[in-house]
């Protein structure tokens, strides 16, 4: 059986990180500032960076790349949308939806060849030009993996198509499972995971946005997986409770990494259930949250390729 949980994750350090209007109206978890530029990069780089040092001291094994200054890429913090690495060797490039966004996939190259050095990488699934025929769907934002059981979640949204996600299901060989989800004001969750997470023994779901008739669609290939289901509301997704991760670290143990707003959003009976199971490392990114719309999950790409030896 694979592994569920990766034990090498993948993060940008931003070069130009700020408030990307292109995809403010599709993610309500945005909010400008009115502070100065200068003043939210510096803050960001500190999160960023006490981020990678809480990983560090937990045993994560981590590869930071650094984002090049221009073009410019406020949203470079958030690789898993354009990038993920699969255990049979795929590298795939998604479509992303802001035009802006896209020249994040300038250093993708770059980052396959690093790579090589370390893990196989046998195919590359190139889908990023779809997003030029208005077809998106914006990596592990998008999709929520279930690797163990060859499956696959995603909510539909203006970044998650239906048709660009059953394509990406049949090539990998996962079955595809879709649905719609929505917040108080009806507007469609504009990633999975931020109301999804699947860990090895336990997924992490906001059932009560997901439309009525669509809950079992989710909750039976969950239940049938043999993980606890553990239920948020919507008012502690709005606090990134969904955007949730676990890892391996060098001793094999599951790590959740997760945002303290998130933690601080969980009731005691939660955080009992999920410390069941894992570790629970809380990371404090204030800043980026607000300004990028984005927790710990969406700033991580996990690396399944085998390791070369």
């Amino acid at each position: 059986m694979v592994k569920q949980s990766a034990s090498t994750i993948l993060l940008m350090r931003p070069a130009k990180f700020g408030f990307n209007t292109e995809t403010a109206e599709s993610n309500p978890f945005q909010k400008n500032s009115f502070e100065e530029i200068e003043v939210i990069r510096k803050k960001v780089l500190e999160e960023f960076d006490e981020f990678v040092s809480a990983l560090k001291t937990n045993g994560i094994d981590f590869i930071v790349f650094l984002d090049s200054k221009l073009p410019e890429k406020p949203d470079a913090i958030f690789p898993n949308n354009w990038i993920s690495f699969h255990h049979d060797g795929t590298v795939v490039f998604y479509p992303l939806f802001a035009e802006n966004r896209r020249r994040e996939q300038g250093m993708g190259m770059s980052i396959i060849d690093a790579l090589r050095k370390k893990f196989k990488i046998v195919t590359l699934r190139d889908m990023s030009e779809l997003a030029e025929k208005g077809i998106f769907l914006e990596g592990t934002g998008s999709v929520v993996f279930d690797h163990s059981n060859r499956t696959a979640f995603a909510s539909i949204s203006p970044r998650t198509q239906s048709d660009s996600f059953a394509g990406l299901c049949q090539r990998l060989r996962y079955k595809p499972f879709w649905f719609h989800s929505f917040d108080r004001a009806g507007k469609a969750i504009y990633h999975t995971n931020v109301m999804m997470n699947i860990s090895s023994k336990f997924a992490v779901v906001c059932f009560d946005c997901i439309q009525e008739n669509e809950k079992e669609k989710v909750r039976k290939p969950l239940g049938e997986s043999g993980r606890e289901i553990i239920e948020i509301s919507i008012e502690q997704m709005n606090a990134f409770a969904g955007n949730m991760l676990t890892v391996q670290n060098l001793i094999g143990q599951e790590v959740l990494i997760l945002s303290q707003t998130a933690l601080d959003s969980l009731d005691a009976s939660q955080i009992n259930r999920l410390s069941a199971y894992c570790e629970l490392l809380p990371i404090s990114i204030p800043t980026i949250e607000k300004i990028g719309g984005g927790s710990v999950r969406c700033m991580v790409a996990e690396i399944f390729l085998e390791e070369i030896l």
